[in-house]
C-alpha cells in the first residue's frame, strides 16, 4: 500500500511537471510570435542606396522593390554587381513562411527575420575584400555565379571562400544565373546520394523542371541510360537534352511498364513510395528532392513524405530517403567545366526584370515552368 501510495504521487507530480512545462511552452511560443517581427519601415534611408526587393510581411503580395544600403565587403567577401538572378521554390517557401514549422525554426514566427529574398545570381566583381586568400582568388572584373541570400538585388557580397565560382565564358550570364541550387541539387544527388555508375539505368520524374534539366544532362556525363518522365510538351526538350527514352506521364505510368531502374531520382512526388520500389531493382536507390507545391504545404507541408520514406527503408531492400543539397565552390566549379566542355546547358524558360519578381514567383508556382526562370538586372 505505501507503494502504492508513493507511485499515486510521483504520477500527480509528473502530471503537474508536464501540465506545467506545456503551459510554459505555449506562454513562450505566444511571447516569441508576437515578438517576432523585422526592421521595416524603421531604418533610416540609405546613404549608399541600392535596389532589391524585400518583403516585411510573409505572402506573395508583400514583396517590394525598394531602395536599401548597398553592401560592403567584409575582408573575406567580394562585391558582386548582380547581372541575372534566378528563382527557386526555395524562394517561395520563405516567401510564404511555409511549411510552416519553418517559422518556428528561426525562419520567423509572424514575419519574416530576413527581409531579403534570392539565392542564385551571377554578376562582375567590383571590389575585393583585404583577406590575401579573397583577393587573390578574385579580382575586379571577373564574371562569377554562385549562391547569396538577397540575391534580387543590384549587389551581394559572398564569401570568396563558399559557393562563387569564375563564371565560364561560353555562356550567358542568364544561364549562369540558373545553376547554383538546380544545378548542385542534380549533381550531389546523382553522384553523391544516388552513386550513379557508367551503364546504370537512371530515370528522372520530373525530367523538364529546374532540377530535371539540369538531372539529365548530369546522368549522361555520369554515363548512366536515362529515361526522363515529363508531360507531353516537354518531350522534344527532355529529348534534347540526352535523354536515352522520354515518357510522357499523361499517356503511361512508369511504374507499371515492367522496367527496373538502379537509380530514380524524384523531383515531383506524384506517386505512391511503393509503386516508386515497383520500379527500383532490389539495391536500387530512389532520391527524393523538392519541397511539394504551394498547394502541399500546411505545417509540416512535403516534410510526411520523407518521413515515410525513412520509416520504410530500414524494412525494404532498397535505398529510399530526401536529398538536400549543400551548395559549395568546388561543386560549383564542376558544373562550370561541364558547361564550358559542353555536356551541359542550363536551360531558361522565362526572364524577367527585377521589378517582376513577384510575377516570376507566380509562374514557377504553376510548377509548370521548362527549366528556369530568370531574373535580370539591369
Amino acid at each position: 500500500m505505501k507503494l502504492k501510495r508513493i507511485l499515486k504521487r510521483i504520477l500527480k507530480w509528473t502530471s503537474v511537471a508536464i501540465l506545467l512545462a506545456l503551459f510554459v511552452g505555449i506562454f513562450a511560443l505566444f511571447i516569441a510570435y508576437w515578438r517576432s517581427t523585422n526592421d521595416c519601415g524603421r531604418t533610416a534611408a540609405p546613404k549608399n542606396p541600392m535596389k532589391a526587393i524585400v518583403y516585411c510581411d510573409y505572402g506573395l503580395a508583400n514583396l517590394k522593390l525598394e531602395e536599401v544600403e548597398k553592401p560592403v565587403p567584409n575582408d573575406d567577401q567580394i562585391l558582386v554587381r548582380v547581372r541575372a538572378a534566378s528563382v527557386n521554390p526555395y524562394d517561395w517557401h520563405f516567401i510564404e513562411g511555409t511549411p510552416k514549422i519553418m517559422r518556428a525554426m528561426g525562419v520567423g514566427l509572424r514575419k519574416p527575420k530576413d527581409t531579403r529574398v534570392g539565392v542564385d545570381f551571377a554578376g562582375t566583381v567590383e571590389a575585393v575584400g583585404k583577406n590575401p586568400a579573397a583577393a587573390g582568388q578574385f579580382k575586379p572584373g571577373d564574371e562569377v555565379f554562385g549562391g547569396k541570400g538577397g540575391a534580387f538585388a543590384d549587389y551581394v557580397c559572398p564569401r570568396a571562400g563558399r559557393a562563387v565560382a569564375l563564371k565560364p565564358a561560353n555562356i550567358t550570364f542568364e544561364q549562369a544565373a540558373s545553376v547554383n541550387i538546380a544545378g548542385i541539387t542534380a549533381l550531389q544527388a546523382l553522384r553523391d546520394k544516388g552513386k550513379v555508375q557508367s551503364g546504370q539505368k537512371v530515370l528522372i520524374n520530373g525530367a523538364s523542371g529546374g532540377v530535371g534539366t539540369f538531372a539529365v544532362q548530369i546522368a549522361k556525363s555520369l554515363g548512366a541510360d536515362v529515361t526522363g518522365v515529363c508531360s507531353t510538351r516537354n518531350v522534344d526538350l527532355v529529348r534534347s537534352l540526352g535523354a536515352d527514352r522520354v515518357i510522357d506521364y499523361t499517356k503511361e505510368d512508369f511504374t507499371k511498364t515492367g522496367q527496373r531502374y538502379d537509380v530514380i531520382l524524384d523531383n515531383v512526388g506524384n506517386q505512391p513510395l511503393l509503386r516508386f520500389r515497383r520500379a527500383l531493382i532490389p539495391k536500387g536507390k530512389y532520391v527524393m528532392i523538392g519541397g511539394g507545391g504551394p498547394n502541399d504545404q500546411g505545417l509540416i507541408g512535403p516534410l510526411f513524405r520523407p518521413i515515410k520514406a525513412m520509416l520504410l527503408s530500414p524494412f525494404v531492400s532498397q535505398e529510399m530517403g530526401m536529398f538536400m543539397a549543400d551548395t559549395n565552390q568546388k561543386d560549383l566549379a564542376v558544373l562550370a567545366d561541364l558547361m564550358q566542355s559542353g555536356k551541359v546547358k542550363p536551360v531558361i524558360d522565362r526572364t524577367y526584370k527585377l521589378s517582376e519578381v513577384p510575377a516570376a514567383i507566380a509562374y514557377l508556382e504553376q510548377g509548370h515552368a521548362r527549366g528556369k526562370v530568370v531574373i535580370t538586372v539591369e
